[in-house]
């Protein structure tokens, strides 16, 4: 019986004197929270990724997390770029095609929706994979997607896990 209690007290959580690890720092901020100031070049950095200089309408977004942190970069390129700048990413298996829609996925925790795009998830004939999981340093995940936006441009999503 006093065993159960201990394990009991245990799966409480922390108590007033512990204080609670999850609750942000930033008084009357909640968590999860958009990060404000976030540059395209400051996300690019913690993605560990090189902007092409050929991209535009370049996007970026940073949301701090309970554990981990998610990062949005978002840019458009001639379509013709995109595969070299997908070999420069060294994805860990060549990305796939996928056709369809999600339909009736849940929602994604960092949706680019925040910076007006749609999701790629809920666009059709996207080219999307995982780049790395776990990354170099501090990034545990970054994954890509690769939509048509017309005959000529392409926009590339990334979307990391810090």
């Amino acid at each position: 019986m006093g065993l159960l209690a201990g394990l009991l007290v245990g799966c409480m959580g922390p108590t007033a004197e512990q204080g609670d690890r999850n609750v942000s720092r930033s008084p009357g901020r909640q968590v999860p929270y958009w990060m404000d100031g976030v540059t395209v070049e400051s996300v690019a950095k913690t993605l560990q990724v090189q902007v092409p200089s050929t991209a535009t309408e370049a996007k970026a977004a940073y949301q701090k997390g309970f554990q981990d942190d998610g990062l949005l970069l978002s840019f458009v390129l001639p379509t013709g770029a995109v595969d070299g700048f997908l070999t420069q990413l060294k994805p860990e298996r060549p990305l796939r095609l996928r056709e369809q829609p999600f339909v009736g996925e849940g929602k994604t925790t960092t949706p680019f929706s925040h910076l007006g795009l749609p999701e790629p998830e809920s666009l059709a004939g996207v080219r999307e994979g995982v780049v790395c999981a776990p990354c170099e340093g501090d990034l545990n995940t970054l994954e890509v997607a690769v939509a048509r936006v017309d005959d000529h441009d392409s926009r590339v999503y990334l979307r990391g896990v810090d």
